[in-house]
């Protein structure tokens, strides 16, 4: 068997791409608000008031569910949680 090497490994399990790019973004948004909620030092029920969302789904997030989770709905969590959530488009080495 040949070794692959990979820049992520959302790229080393998923089938396209695009699959790949979506779930790197996902994972780079829910990791930042995990951060933000930890920092706060409150309740997760108190997080989730915050974030507009039910303590299950906030849950949820901080497990790192990340298939609950549409890339829309993490940028929207992302804004409650008082961050700015950047686009950066480049060319693939492709």
């Amino acid at each position: 068997m040949k070794e692959q090497k990979f820049k992520s490994v959302w790229d080393a399990i998923e089938d396209s791409p695009a699959d790949a790019a979506n779930l790197k973004a996902r994972s780079d948004v829910m990791i930042a608000i995990r951060e933000v909620v930890e920092n706060w030092k409150v309740t997760q029920a108190e997080s989730a008031k915050r974030l507009g969302i039910t303590q299950p789904r906030l849950n949820d997030l901080l497990r790192g569910r990340i298939d609950n989770f549409s890339l829309d709905a993490l940028v929207n969590l992302a804004a409650r949680a008082g961050l700015s959530v950047r686009v950066k488009i480049a060319r693939s080495a492709a």
